[in-house]
């Protein structure tokens, strides 16, 4: 197994011609760069997390266009993800921008929609994730997820909970930017600080949203 040294800065002037030159020419050109500097060290980032989070997934590098408006065809950024529920778990990726960190489920809808927003009203349940997001906004990490404009039927608009239960994604994230640490092995030691710090947000999603 590699041993995670840090993100080679190759890796971010990677991305940052990428979001310039986004063809095939570009990518079949530094291809090696991708290997190299991008997968190589995320894979060894997130294979140590394994035995403590579960198995990663490294997402592919290419877009889905066939129903985009945007035909681009690659991503301008490398995520690594892990799942413990349907669209919930955590995540770490590189950019141009950088290196960030999270956490959360990104697609509540249907059945897992409606367990959610039960789950959220009700007083216990309801209480202990407004405590978990409470503690994560004072630690820095930024609360966001797509959200309806306004209340969701069969809810009012004073319920205490109502920012909580507009969302239709909800996860917590965090970014090092360029922070030097992401140049070096200690990065390691960060993200699963983060994501120890995320367990509580992910273990209330995952079981509010088991139906």
């Amino acid at each position: 197994m590699t041993v995670f040294a840090g993100f080679p800065v190759a890796a971010l002037d990677f991305y940052d011609d990428l979001e310039v030159d986004n063809t095939k020419s570009y990518w079949e050109k530094h291809k090696a760069t991708y290997d190299n500097d991008v997968k190589a060290p995320i894979t060894a980032l997130v294979t140590p997390l394994a035995p403590e989070f579960g198995e990663p997934k490294i997402f592919r590098p290419y877009r889905d266009v066939r129903f985009a408006k945007d035909k681009t065809p690659y991503k301008t950024n490398q995520g690594a993800y892990v799942a413990v529920a349907p669209a919930t778990g955590w995540y770490v990726e590189i950019s141009a921008r950088g290196v960030r960190t999270g956490g959360g489920c990104y697609d509540l809808s249907g059945n897992r929609l409606a367990a959610y927003r039960d789950a959220v009203a009700d007083d216990k349940s309801g209480a202990r994730l407004t405590r978990v997001v409470i503690k994560l906004t004072k630690a820095g990490w930024e609360i966001s997820g797509d959200q309806l404009k306004t209340a969701p039927r069969g809810y009012p608009a004073d319920h205490r909970r109502i920012d909580l239960l507009r969302h239709k994604q909800l996860f917590a994230g965090r970014s090092y930017g360029f922070e030097p640490v992401i140049h070096t092995p200690e990065l390691l030691d960060e993200v699963r600080a983060d994501w120890r710090a995320l367990r509580p947000l992910i273990d209330w999603l995952g079981a509010a949203t088991d139906v």
